[in-house]
């Protein structure tokens, strides 16, 4: 299997070539997975928070207008209540979901006051975003936030959904937000390095797993796609491919990386080839 694009041109110019929309986008939405926000024990890990503040403050600094969308309010909630695997009963989730979210509001506030910038704490369900009018209402509130510098944190509304927090995920969530604003990419920050192929399918000469880049989302690629398996989150690669589709429906590129690598942002946005990026067919 041969899922990149092929050419004459060599790997640095096509890397070069399929990042120049990264380089170009004024308007983002950033997933922030639960393993990325977590430390070893599960809960919040603050210095990584203030970390990735530091990256959204810069980015917008530079006239780069960024949407977070965190997951990690679980996760928060479970530490605190020193569960170690997640609850399998939805009230017992909701429960979490609502300590563990003024938790997660609480880091990404103390985070982004220590570079004088100010955040608003959004919380969606999925009928907010299929209703028409409360749709609207969402797309409103979000771009007057971002007129005003002020940096949105979406989050599902776990502590009252139920199908949410039982079938859905944050990538499904950033991908419909990314829909409802029109911005320019998505970026999913996760603990995983990108889209990684099993040893046996990666082919002749290739060192490592990753895909650099997927034009398009063939069966093949879906066969290696897997579900979660952590204790603290949902999701998983299958859940980020059904976000990509939604995305390069949009006709704009999705991007998948490691949030722990050091500026990860800024690094993306400067066109290095780091995670894989999804791009979409017959783009504008």
């Amino acid at each position: 299997m041969n899922p990149e694009r092929s050419g004459e041109h060599s790997p640095r110019q096509h890397a070069a070539r399929d990042r120049a929309p990264l380089r170009r986008a004024q308007l983002l939405v950033v997933k922030l997975g639960t393993g990325v926000l977590s430390d070893p024990k599960g809960g919040l890990d603050l210095r990584r928070v203030r970390r990735l503040a530091e990256q959204v403050v810069w980015l917008h600094r530079r006239r780069r207008r960024v949407v977070i969308v965190s997951s990690g309010a679980i996760g928060a909630g479970m530490s605190r209540l020193g569960l170690r695997k997640r609850p399998a009963h939805i009230a017992d989730l909701q429960a979490c979901a609502a300590i563990g979210q003024n938790l997660l509001m609480s880091a990404y506030e103390h985070a982004f006051a220590r570079q004088t910038f100010t955040v608003a704490q959004i919380l969606l369900t999925h009928d907010d975003l299929r209703h028409p009018q409360r749709r609207e209402n969402a797309r409103h509130t979000i771009c007057n936030l971002l007129d005003r510098g002020v940096v949105p944190v979406i989050n599902e509304n776990d502590a009252v959904s139920y199908a949410e927090i039982k079938f859905g995920d944050n990538d499904q969530l950033a991908a419909m937000v990314h829909e409802l604003i029109r911005a320019h990419a998505c970026i999913i920050l996760s603990n995983v390095d990108g889209f990684i192929l099993p040893e046996a399918s990666r082919g002749k000469g290739r060192a490592t797993g990753i895909l650099p880049t997927i034009a398009r989302i063939t069966p093949e690629i879906e066969r290696h796609a897997g579900d979660s398996n952590s204790h603290h989150s949902v999701g998983g690669m299958r859940s980020k491919l059904i976000a990509a589709r939604r995305v390069l429906a949009a006709k704009r590129p999705m991007v998948i990386a490691n949030g722990r690598i050091p500026d990860i942002l800024p690094r993306l946005l400067r066109g290095e080839p780091i995670g894989t990026i999804f791009l979409p067919e017959n783009r504008a």
